[in-house]
């Protein structure tokens, strides 16, 4: 194919503008009027919550309600390691969301669940400490439909660090997630439960945007993978 022919570009103007006082004056407006115009724009955002960062509780509560479900805020109970094997705690919460569990004995036998999806029910005093590491776990009672139970391990699939998915018979036809989240104003902290009877992916996402990896004693999220505990 034949070159095209090549288009020369205009040629810049030798002669310079007068300068022009006025115009100047008129640049400086409009330079000043995009500085105010752009500083009310980011106040819109700030308000509205747009880029502001994750969802606050109030926000997670509402996307919550919204979806037919209900949510839980809760001080957070002394997580004290003084369960030993088989023992469970009066726990505030139903699963629990903070407090009493087991510590790790000398075997390392005790203390965490390892991270990953299960198909039995799991120890709640070692949840706990899960929780309190900054996990958040996925539980469903024994009526939950099989449609919802392969809907939350995908869900799982996408969330696989510092996450527990198990069976909670307790539940009936209700999905429950759980966290325990670290609190300024409250030296225990804040428990965090929501129950479903639904699957709802935004719902979901934002729990865990806002609470996962914010435990009383968190470990960073690299170090809560699936096969470790």
């Amino acid at each position: 194919m034949a070159d095209k022919p090549r288009v020369k570009a205009p040629k810049q103007r030798a002669t310079q503008r007068a300068a022009d006082p006025g115009r100047k004056r008129r640049l400086v407006m409009l330079g000043a009027g995009a500085l105010v115009a752009l500083a009310a724009v980011a106040g819109v955002v700030a308000l509205l919550g747009v880029g502001g960062g994750e969802p606050s509780p109030a926000d997670v509560r509402a996307e919550f309600e919204a979806a037919g479900c209900t949510f839980q805020a809760v001080e957070g109970m002394r997580g004290d390691h003084s369960l030993g094997p088989d023992e469970t705690a009066k726990w505030n919460t139903d699963p629990p969301t903070s407090g009493p569990h087991y510590g790790f004995d000398n075997n390392q036998s005790l203390g965490t669940v390892i991270w990953g999806a299960y198909t039995e029910p799991l120890q709640l005093a070692r949840v706990v400490h899960n929780l309190e590491h900054g996990g958040v776990y996925i539980f469903y009672g024994d009526d939950v439909s099989d449609a919802v139970v392969e809907q939350l391990r995908g869900f799982y699939d996408g969330h696989e660090r510092g996450t527990l998915l198990a069976p909670y018979p307790k539940l009936g036809d209700k999905v429950a997630l759980g966290a325990w989240v670290a609190d300024d104003d409250k030296p225990k902290g804040t428990g965090y439960l929501a129950k479903c009877a639904e699957f709802d992916d935004d719902a979901f996402s934002s729990f865990f945007s806002a609470f996962q990896f914010l435990g009383p004693e968190r470990f960073p999220p690299e170090s809560l993978l699936p096969g470790q505990s």
